[in-house]
């Protein structure tokens, strides 16, 4: 059961709508790649978030995900490499989740569109060669991170497990993906090329590698920072630094993503939109080359040394010929 989408998003959407009812609820991890809870609640169901732990290099808080399991709950999201906070999963941390899901009948959404990136030999595990024949496992990947072809439009949807009790369900999926007439018909062209073709990921994210020598850059510069930190992300594109809010006297991480927006021209995500519940932290996404990374990072901390919160600013926003893609 493969189904082929327009994005890992798009088949997201579409296997949450196949499943929820209202009050229909599923675990959604904190913090989370925001579309996972909305999807959840464009389907007509609640997003529940558990929490991923920093202390322990944001791997889940697997006492906290089970006490969120009501008799509504369906499922449970797992995104593994994480976005934002770039923790990939142990593999005791995964066979408990598979052990949670089995114990409580839920369905096991595993996100590993960033499978390919992992750092430092750190092995990636996919969920579906832990789960059985008993647990219910939807695998999403795709395109446009390992492949760097985000525009293309190119994703896929494993299911795997009890497939015949899961006959309404597969029902309502392929409904709903027929409806849409067809996946992107010529970027299934790139997939096969991709697929079979040289795995040039390998090399970039080794030390040495354009991915690997930008997230050590970023870790090293982010944590030279006077009232940063950040852990060194094992996969993924992202660092997920924490603030001193006290320092920076912060209480509304949004107005401070726009203040350094303002100031620097540099454009980072609040923390609290990847549904983060305190105002202490910042995506900065490791894309950016060297160069840019290191001038941008060394903006942020001049911006951070003399920064404190004041009330929210009512200047206006740069326009978009004026902001430089520094770190964002």
């Amino acid at each position: 059961e493969v189904f082929l989408g327009n994005g890992v998003s798009e088949l997201i959407t579409l296997s949450l709508q196949a499943l929820c009812n209202p009050g229909d609820e599923i675990l959604v991890p904190s913090p989370d790649y925001p579309l996972w809870t909305a999807s959840v609640a464009l389907a007509g169901g609640t997003p529940k978030h558990y929490l991923c732990d920093e202390a322990t290099a944001w791997q889940p808080d697997l006492e906290d995900l089970e006490s969120k399991i009501t008799e509504n709950t369906r499922g449970i999201v797992v995104i593994n490499p994480n976005n934002p906070t770039g923790a990939v999963y142990s593999r005791e941390t995964l066979k408990k989740i598979v052990d949670i899901a089995r114990r409580h009948d839920l369905i096991i959404f595993a996100d590993e569109i960033y499978e390919k990136i992992t750092y430092d030999d750190v092995e990636m595990i996919n969920m579906a060669t832990l789960t059985g024949d008993d647990v219910l496992c939807l695998t999403y990947s795709g395109l446009s991170k390992a492949y760097r072809i985000a525009g293309y439009r190119a994703g896929w949807l494993a299911i795997t497990g009890p497939l015949s009790e899961a006959k309404s369900y597969l029902e309502g999926i392929k409904l709903l993906a027929n409806m849409r007439m067809c996946a992107n018909v010529p970027a299934q062209h790139a997939i096969q090329a991709a697929l079979g073709g040289k795995q040039s990921i390998e090399d970039l994210v080794l030390p040495q590698g354009r991915l690997g020598a930008q997230m050590n850059l970023a870790h090293e510069g982010l944590n030279s920072i006077d009232g940063v930190s950040a852990h060194r992300a094992s996969g993924a594109l992202y660092m997920f630094a924490k603030l001193d809010v006290d320092k920076f006297n912060i209480t509304d991480d949004e107005q401070f993503a726009l203040d350094l927006l303002r100031e620097q021209k540099i454009l980072v995500s609040h923390g609290t939109a990847f549904n983060w519940s305190s105002p202490d932290h910042f995506r900065l996404v490791t894309l950016p080359s060297v160069e840019v990374l290191d001038e941008s990072i060394n903006r942020l901390g001049e911006f951070l040394s003399g920064y404190k919160q004041n009330a929210p600013s009512t200047c206006e926003l740069p326009t978009v010929q004026e902001m430089s893609p520094a770190a964002g």
